[in-house]
C-alpha cells in the first residue's frame, strides 16, 4: 500500500476538536482519530465533514458551520508540517508526495446553505468540495434516510444545488438520503456522485444502507460507495462488528458493482464503538491485508484503499 494513496472519504473529528476532547497533533485514548493515527493506518487523505448539530438546524447551520470549518483550518495551520488541505486533485498529489495528510473539506447536512445558492458559493471558494444532502432528517433539499417512504424526492430548491454542485465541481453525498431523493440526484445531475458512508441493504437491512438497484445506479453513474466501519450498518446480528463485516461488504459490493466503484468511508467519530480489530484510524490498513488474504489483487487492492476516490475526485473537482 505504501507505493498508492489511502483515502477515507468520511469522518465526523472536527466536533471532537471543536469541543477541545483532543488535539489533532497528539496520540489520544480518545475517540478514533487524530494525526499520529492516521500515519499508523497509512491513510493519505482523510476527508473531514463538518456535521451541523440539531440544535443548530435550520436557523443557525450556516453560523455553526463557519464556526467549524475555522476550528479544522485554524487546527490544520498549526500542523502545516504534517497536514494540509487539499481543493484540487494537483494538492493532493503535492502533499501526499511530502509524507503529508491531504484533507478534503467536507459537510455534512445541506442546512448549511440556509436555502441559497450563493452560500453555497461561498462554501466553494472557502474549500469546501463535498456535502452530504441530507443528514438523516427533512430539510430544504431532500427528504433523509428517516423518511424511508418519502415519495417527495428532491425539491426544486434540491435540484438547484446538484445542478450549481455540478457547475462547481462539488462532489454529492447521498449517505442520509432517502431513496426517493437518491433516485432524483441520479437523474438531475451530470456528474458521478459518492455514496461517502454506507453499506449494503442486502447484508444488513439499515434505512442508511444502499439497496442493490442504488449501488448498480451508483456504478453506472461513474459514482463511488465508501464503506462505513459503523457497526449498525455492517450487521444486523446480535454479536459484535468485526473487521470480517467490513470486508464482506467491501466484497458484496465489488461483486455487485464492480472494482472501480467501491471504496473506504469509516465514519470515525461518528459512532460510539467500531468494529473488533477496527477501533481506530490506526487499523486501517489492516482492510489491505484482509483483502490479500481474501484473494485480491495487489491492483483491486489499491482501487478499493484509495485509486476508487483520487479518481472521482479527479474527474468530479474543478482545477
Amino acid at each position: 500500500m505504501r507505493n498508492n494513496i489511502v483515502c477515507d472519504a468520511h469522518c465526523d473529528t472536527v466536533l471532537a476538536l471543536n469541543r477541545g476532547d483532543r488535539k489533532i497533533e497528539e496520540l489520544s485514548s480518545q475517540g478514533h482519530l487524530d494525526i499520529p493515527r492516521l500515519k499508523k493506518g497509512m491513510v493519505d487523505v482523510q476527508v473531514f465533514a463538518v456535521y451541523i448539530e440539531q440544535q443548530y438546524k435550520p436557523k443557525r447551520s450556516l453560523h455553526r458551520a463557519l464556526q467549524l470549518i475555522d476550528c479544522l483550518l485554524t487546527e490544520l495551520e498549526k500542523n502545516y508540517d504534517s497536514i494540509e488541505p487539499a481543493y484540487v486533485f494537483g494538492d493532493i498529489e503535492r502533499i501526499t508526495s511530502q509524507n503529508k495528510i491531504a484533507v478534503i473539506l467536507a459537510i455534512e447536512g445541506g442546512e448549511a446553505i440556509e436555502g441559497k445558492l450563493y452560500n453555497l458559493r461561498i462554501f466553494h471558494r472557502l474549500g469546501v468540495r463535498l456535502i452530504t444532502l441530507t443528514w438523516n432528517q427533512r430539510n430544504d433539499i431532500a427528504d433523509g434516510s428517516s423518511h424511508p417512504n418519502s415519495k417527495r424526492g428532491l425539491t426544486t430548491f434540491g435540484r438547484k444545488v446538484v445542478k450549481e454542485m455540478n457547475r462547481l465541481g462539488m462532489l454529492i453525498d447521498v449517505s442520509h438520503l432517502s431513496e426517493s431523493g437518491f433516485w432524483d440526484v441520479i437523474k438531475t445531475t451530470s456528474q458521478p456522485i459518492i455514496a461517502s458512508h454506507s453499506n449494503s441493504y442486502t447484508l444488513c437491512p439499515h434505512r442508511r444502507n444502499l439497496k442493490d438497484e442504488q449501488v448498480k445506479a451508483i456504478a453506472e453513474n461513474g459514482g463511488m460507495i465508501g464503506v462505513t466501519y459503523v457497526p449498525d450498518f455492517l450487521t444486523a446480528e446480535k454479536r459484535k462488528a468485526a473487521i470480517d463485516d467490513v470486508i464482506n461488504h467491501i466484497d458484496y459490493l465489488v461483486k455487485l458493482a464492480g472494482i472501480d466503484f467501491v471504496g473506504l468511508g469509516s465514519d470515525f467519530d461518528g459512532c460510539e464503538e467500531l468494529p473488533v480489530g477496527l477501533e481506530g484510524a490506526d487499523k486501517v490498513y489492516k482492510i489491505g491485508e484482509k483483502l490479500a488474504q481474501k484473494g485480491y489483487t495487489e491492483s483491486d487492492i489499491d482501487k478499493i484503499m484509495g485509486k476508487n476516490f483520487l479518481r472521482l475526485f479527479q474527474q468530479v473537482i474543478n482545477p
